[in-house]
């Protein structure tokens, strides 16, 4: 076997973690005791921690990121000649987390085995290792050691905090305890607090490691043994855990029983048991059983609560704007949770963007490159719009790949009927976009003054171009309704060239007058002349500009003219308040004198429930 199928066979998102020194990390010792969350004390703390780029004079650049369960200070290179960091493709210059712009912390949590204080430091009511003497320690104790950090680095406010995985839940802490010091929270892959599945292999794990014949009660430093087959097994469960059924089938069914030779104790009799024992014997040369008992422990017991309500409690206080990510195929932390968090954060109107990956990678899908232009992109312009220097000046023709999104029926992105859309939305209104593709809308809204706007959007990539304009958006397929969000949570809600494509139509309209004070809906009409004479003169079905696909591509379901929707919104008991139709074609608006049904190819409606 060639040394690069081998290495590809091996590789993984914990290749380049590196064991042995740390020769880039930086130490600070904390002598006022740390106050733990579960009671006790710890007498001092000392963290360890690296530094990439500048803080700049006002101290306004500094981004906390914050590392998963076996992470480290050791985010990325800081030179040619340096070992490879965790999330290099993410943090370095010209990178997402621009080392050249920002300057960006990342300290070893309480509890690690990489310089931070933990098991394996001193005890000093004993003066040896404290091992499983090492106190319980919370999320919240980790993010206090941070906090002291940051001070002590002279940072008054965080310009954001990153994390994903566990890194996420020190993030949501940030934003639960000490969300005034936070401008921007980015979660990438995380959850307000484990699934019951996931807690049963973390406790599997534990216990793995405590059964291990040399465990000897933690008090195993300085022995010939460690608990290093306890240890191992437990990675190994982790590491099965972080990958999606498809993504194992892909690495491990085509060549299932060839195992790879690796000089390990455990059994090798398939390739995927190859694999995992490669990844638990490498685990073990880099980490302690008592960190990794004491963190998972942490992890496990990290909750936010469950409920919509409790959430929003607890991250409504922030005045953060936030990003949340999650991928479709972690089932480690399951995506519902992401959008539980977002759910919360919408109902307590905070700025948050929200957007689903779809992705065969499982839970390593934030560390891998696979999917990495799209959510690191998402996180490149979140960053750039939370530091003020953003791009939602962006010209609505932006150059930017763009699919036909199922809410979406233009094949152009120039739009006709904003200036109409603008005319009816009172200045200062609060808005929310259902449907805003690229956020061409909400780039006006924005630059005329106002202040809340969301999007609602279905497509990956016209979300990335909204985050990229400093736009909010939340990723949710209409068809499902909008019920992240509250009674009469919007002054305007505008739907625009969507109301054809939806499979629900009065389920949608509903939701639409539930959440807008006042509905901005514009129809494409097939009562359009021009539509009509195509269909007698050819026998073909027509199309037009606001009809342009072919029968057999087209998303839209419902066919309709002017007079349908008016009819449908007096059966419904809404009140049409106001009709603005348009000639879209000749770029004119059509007096109601002048037969709108037949001579608009779209109108606008101002509508509420009666």
């Amino acid at each position: 076997m060639s040394e690069t199928s081998r290495d590809d066979f091996f590789a993984g998102s914990d290749e380049n973690r590196i064991s042995g020194d740390l020769p880039h990390a930086q130490y600070a010792t904390f002598d006022e005791p740390l106050a733990l969350e579960s009671g006790g004390e710890l007498a001092s703390v000392t963290v360890a921690y690296e530094t990439y780029g500048r803080l700049n004079n006002e101290t306004s650049n500094a981004v906390l990121v914050c590392h998963a369960l076996t992470g480290d200070s050791h985010v990325a290179r800081h030179d040619a000649d340096d070992a490879p960091g965790w999330w290099d493709i993410m943090v370095g210059p010209g990178k997402p987390i621009d080392t050249d712009r920002f300057f960006v912390v990342c300290p070893n949590v309480l509890g690690g085995c990489r310089g931070t204080t933990g098991p394996f430091s001193t005890n000093p009511a004993t003066g040896r290792p404290y091992g499983q003497d090492f106190p319980n320690i919370t999320i919240g104790d980790m993010v206090n050691a941070q906090r002291r950090l940051v001070e002590h680095l002279g940072i008054e406010r965080l310009l954001a905090v990153v994390g994903g995985s566990m890194g996420g839940h020190q993030c949501l802490q940030w934003a639960h305890a000490h969300g005034e010091a936070v401008a921007g929270i980015a979660v990438i892959a995380t959850s307000p607090r484990l699934t019951s599945q996931s807690l049963a292999f973390d406790v599997v794990g534990r216990n793995a490691i405590r059964q291990d014949p040399h465990f000897n009660d933690g008090q195993y430093y300085g022995q010939v043994h460690g608990p290093d087959t306890g240890l191992a097994i437990a990675r190994m469960l982790g590491h099965i855990t972080y990958l999606s059924p498809v993504a194992m089938s892909r690495k491990f069914e085509a060549t299932r029983n060839q195992p790879r030779d690796v000089d390990t104790d455990f059994e090798k009799e398939f390739s995927v048991g190859s694999y995992l024992a490669y990844k638990g014997d490498q685990f073990v040369e880099r980490f302690d059983a008592n960190s990794y008992i004491a963190l998972s422990m942490a992890m496990d017991q990290f909750d936010l609560g469950e409920g919509v309500e409790t959430l929003t409690e607890d991250l409504g206080r922030t005045d953060s704007r936030w990003l949340v990510i999650s991928f479709s195929g972690d089932w480690l932390f399951p995506p519902f949770q992401s959008k539980q968090i977002t759910h919360a954060l919408v109902q307590s109107d905070r700025p948050v963007s929200f957007c689903n990956i779809q992705s065969s990678c499982g839970h390593d899908a934030f560390l891998l490159e696979d999917d990495f232009d799209r959510y690191g992109e998402m996180l490149r312009g979140f960053l750039a719009n939370v530091a003020g220097d953003g791009t939602s000046s962006l010209p609505e023709n932006i150059d930017e790949p763009y699919t036909q999104s199922p809410t979406y029926i233009f094949h152009r992105q120039e739009r006709l009927d904003y200036q109409s859309i603008m005319e009816l939305i009172p200045a200062g209104a609060s808005v929310l976009d259902a449907g805003c593709g690229t956020g061409g809308l909400l780039t006006l809204l924005k630059q005329r003054g106002h202040e809340r706007i969301m999007g609602v959007e279905l497509d990956e990539l016209n979300i990335r171009t909204c985050i990229r304009r400093g736009l909010d958006v939340v990723q949710r397929d209409l068809n499902r309704g909008l019920k992240w969000f509250r009674d009469g949570q919007f002054d305007c809600v505008v739907l625009s060239h969507t109301i054809q494509a939806v499979y629900d139509v009065e389920a949608l309209m509903d939701e639409l007058v539930r959440v807008g004070k006042r509905c901005i809906i514009s129809v494409p009409n097939l009562g359009y002349h021009k539509l009509v004479e195509q269909l007698v003169q050819t026998g073909r079905t027509p199309q037009a500009e606001t009809l342009p696909f072919k029968w057999y591509d087209t998303p839209n379901i419902r066919v309709l003219t002017l007079n349908d929707f008016q009819d449908f919104c007096d059966e419904k008991g809404i009140d049409i308040h106001m009709m603005v139709a348009l000639d879209t074609e000749a770029g004119r608006e059509i007096p109601h004198d002048q037969h709108p049904n037949r001579n608009a190819d779209l109108a606008i409606y101002v509508v509420r429930r009666s």
